[in-house]
């Protein structure tokens, strides 16, 4: 099983490396595969990979220190964020269904709840209404919104009152969900209206492209304004058919694509059908991993190393 936990913490270098120390200590079986943080989001991205119960009690010490490290009240940042651990999918990845990575979700969450008094929402597959499904509906007004929010839509477990402890952690979602690509494309503008304007239009829930949602916000430290996406079922729409799309809207508004950026990590399957997109003809596997790269600006922003960013290769690595 994977996890990816999203904690709301990307400028303090010391805060986040002891909060990996302590997942790193957790649960031995439990392998730490890639942590990727960035300032101006304040966000850091972890994946992990093991055996289920490992996965979990990994992900419960993370919860754990990040309520002692962390404090919203002085938290800010460009990604959306409802608790010092925003959010924390379970992803089955082999010999697991997605139900059994739900009831792990559970049992997650209702320790959360109860040992470290986290308000905590169910989501994606373990959503108990069909509204909370979607992360974004849960976080709608982000962190600001809580106390209001409990009121009007009360966690699944823990606290239902914004008392101080719940002023300091936020609340946390928890769920799991089948793979999702967190995908960013940087445009030669700081103007944020275009990120957003060509977010609106490719989202889903607008009538843009399947299984995709999208925000736009600018990332300072790039000096370029960018469309975030989030590619909930990459077979429906992929990175290729994501980046093309948001390069024909730049293009509308004088505009271009500068390059992109993986946040966290790939399945090899979803570069390898960019790289068929952009070379039909191509059968080598290393050949078209290399396309999928190079035509999607994926070393422009920061390096891109194809055997740290593709999920089956750091499991080979690491287990």
């Amino acid at each position: 099983m994977e996890a990816v936990p999203n904690i709301s913490e990307g400028r303090r270098a010391d805060v986040v490396r002891a909060i990996v120390q302590r997942v790193r200590g957790a649960a031995p079986q439990a392998k730490l595969l890639h942590v990727d943080s960035n300032q101006d989001a304040n966000r850091t991205v972890l994946t992990l990979a093991g055996p289920p119960e490992a996965v979990r009690q990994a992900s419960f010490a993370l919860l754990q220190v990040s309520a002692q490290l962390l404090d919203m009240r002085t938290q800010h940042g460009a990604h959306p964020r409802l608790g010092a651990v925003d959010v924390c999918p379970f992803v089955p990845v082999r010999n697991m269904t997605l139900d059994e990575a739900a009831a792990q979700a559970h049992l997650l969450g209702k320790q959360a709840a109860a040992e470290l008094h986290l308000p905590i929402y169910f989501y994606e597959a373990n959503a108990a209404h069909k509204e909370r499904k979607n992360l974004a509906f849960i976080r709608r007004g982000e962190y600001e919104s809580l106390p209001q929010k409990m009121l009007q839509l009360p966690p699944d477990l823990g606290p239902r009152q914004f008392d101080a402890q719940v002023a300091r952690t936020g609340a946390s979602v928890i769920g799991a969900r089948n793979f999702l690509l967190a995908f960013n494309v940087s445009l030669n503008t700081q103007e944020v209206s275009a990120a957003k304007e060509i977010a609106a239009v490719l989202r889903e829930k607008n009538g843009g492209l399947p299984a995709v949602k999208a925000i736009g916000w600018l990332m300072p430290g790039y000096q370029a304004a960018q469309v975030s996406f989030n590619l909930t079922d990459y077979h429906q729409t992929g990175l290729a058919q994501a980046f093309e799309a948001c390069q024909q809207e730049a293009q509308k508004r004088g505009l271009t694509a500068t390059g992109s950026e993986l946040i966290g990590l790939a399945p090899e399957e979803a570069l390898l059908k960019a790289g068929r997109f952009y070379a039909p003809a191509e059968t080598a596997t290393a050949a078209l991993l290399e396309t999928a790269v190079t035509r999607l600006g994926l070393n422009k922003i920061r390096p891109f190393n194809l055997r740290e960013r593709i999920l089956e290769y750091r499991l080979q690595d690491v287990l």
